[in-house]
């Protein structure tokens, strides 16, 4: 501790003491944390933009598809609930992986969750501009790039300006905005189970238990509808890092990731098995394997299921993007805000606003990057934002899967000495991890293929080279502030080890 400067932090790491960061505590219950948990995952708009795909590589077999994905995802969640438990910090992945395996793992599992959220904010944009303006007039508003790119970045500016106004509101907003998406849902399965019941269905079919038999689908293409399921129940992490700011972080957030994650489940095979039994497998008109419905299935089906209150469900899916946008901010800015304050990035990182207790620099930032980034790609190529999209999965699953071993090495003193301890810390992570890297893999190799996504660099499809060069750029710049005197105390791991404090208060 010799080279390290004197203050409140140094002075928690030496007597173990956690400290605040400044965050506003005690802020959320179980009910406002996962509602944020859902909202991060946009479900409306994430199962529109999916089932069709899914369908198309596995056909009737799309149910038993969503609840394989499920299972993995809860394996990790069940290593995210055990390392809040001991470490409740708002760094999440970031804190955990330098506590377990040092200070680059955890730099870098900080970038790929900043990466995910950058990319996935401009894409949600995107969306909920385009929903919102087929709202308005005839719609055509919503076939104008520059309308389009411009109310797009407004979005992300709201979104952000109301991320740093505390807390709270965003608690709130969130709680609106869900019961939208829900509410619209249920209109949708209640018109769609009418239109089967009455016969005035485009396709009735009956459920079958094939659509819960993985052995019926072909193997490629459940390995494909299982990546694709996979990628839609991310965003249940964000209530982990609002810890600092929920009642009783030490099992809210783990309690509130776990119920998000099954509600998810219930929500996703739910509503698949209704649309199936409405619109059936065809592949034409409204079937659900029609490739040229596949990025929104619901845009055929609406006004068929729900006559003239169609324009509520479109409406609902611009919020299910408005909403997750806003949440997805919240991760984003906390995690370099954790960075900040270990001294993993720079100090302006760490600072917060004493109105609001919220991230002030952090959020700003995060904010001000996806709209440089959403307008600059949605100007110079259309594609390769779309592209860049789909390269997030790579980021997703790195950072998941470093969660899940991270659990392991940081319990690995205590594993075996309970049953309980043996599956939540041992069994169940390695199973979630595992699987987090074939699905890295797998989707590296799939993004490779030239014929993967809209465009292509060098030979490969750019999904590829955007999703593998985003880790090159976190390495090139993890070095490049390693070598600056400010990095010092974390790299050399004084600001946090394995035995250091977490830097969060208790209570």
């Amino acid at each position: 501790m010799t080279n390290a400067q004197p203050g409140p932090i140094t002075e928690a790491l030496a007597t173990q003491t956690p400290v605040g960061k400044g965050l506003a505590p005690a802020r959320l219950g179980i009910w406002g944390s996962t509602v944020i948990g859902l909202a991060s995952t946009a479900p409306l708009f994430s199962l529109a933009a999916t089932l069709g795909f899914v369908v198309i590589a596995v056909g009737e077999q799309a149910p038993i598809a969503f609840i394989l994905a499920f299972i993995p995802m809860m394996f990790t969640a069940f290593a995210y609930r055990e390392l809040n438990n001991e470490l409740n910090d708002c760094g999440t992945v970031f804190t955990w992986a330098a506590k377990a395996f040092g200070p680059r793992t955890g730099w870098m599992s900080g970038w790929a969750l900043a990466v995910a959220g950058i990319l996935v904010m401009a894409n949600l944009a995107e969306i909920a501009s385009v929903y919102i303006l087929l709202l308005i007039g005839d719609g055509s508003l919503a076939e104008n790039r520059v309308v389009v790119t411009l109310f797009g970045a407004v979005i992300i500016a709201v979104m952000t300006w109301i991320s740093m106004r505390g807390i709270e509101l965003g608690e709130k907003m969130q709680v609106v905005l869900l019961v939208i998406q829900y509410a619209a849902m249920a209109a949708f399965v209640v018109g769609c189970l009418v239109g089967y019941f009455n016969g005035t269905a485009p396709d009735p079919t009956p459920v079958s238990v094939d659509w819960f038999n993985p052995f019926l689908a072909d193997g490629t293409g459940m390995v494909q509808a299982i990546i694709l399921a996979l990628f839609i129940y991310w965003g249940w992490d964000t209530c982990l890092a609002l810890t600092e700011e929920t009642k009783d972080p030490k099992k809210t957030p783990g309690r509130a990731a776990v119920l998000s994650t099954v509600l998810l489940l219930i929500t996703y095979v739910g509503i698949t098995i209704v649309v199936m039994m409405y619109a059936g497998l065809g592949e034409t008109g409204t079937g659900l394997a029609n490739e040229e419905n596949a990025d929104d299935v619901f845009s055929v089906l609406t006004d068929l299921a729900m006559g003239p209150w169609g324009w509520f469900l479109v409406l609902a899916v611009a919020v299910s993007s408005l909403s997750s946008s806003q949440t997805t901010i919240l991760p984003t800015a906390r995690g370099t805000f954790a960075m900040g304050v270990y001294k993993a990035l720079p100090k302006r990182f760490a600072v917060v606003s004493e109105k609001s207790k919220t991230p002030t620099f952090s959020t700003l930032l995060m904010g001000i990057v996806a709209i440089v980034y959403y307008v600059g790609m949605s100007f110079v190529s259309n594609s390769v934002l779309q592209d860049s999209i789909l390269s997030i999965g790579l980021a997703i699953a790195f950072f998941y899967g470093i969660a899940s071993f991270a659990c392991i090495w940081y319990f690995r003193t205590s594993l075996f000495t309970s049953t309980r301890n043996f599956f939540y810390r041992f069994l169940f992570p390695l199973l979630g991890g595992v699987f987090m890297v074939w699905a890295f893999f797998q989707s590296a190799i799939d993004m490779a293929n030239p014929e993967y996504g809209y465009t292509t660099f060098f030979g490969l499809g750019s999904a590829f080279v955007i999703g593998i060069g985003s880790f090159v750029i976190g390495f090139i710049l993890m070095f490049v502030w390693a070598a600056m005197p400010g990095s010092k105390d974390y790299f050399e791991k004084r600001t946090i080890n394995r035995h250091s404090a977490i830097l969060a208060p208790e209570d």
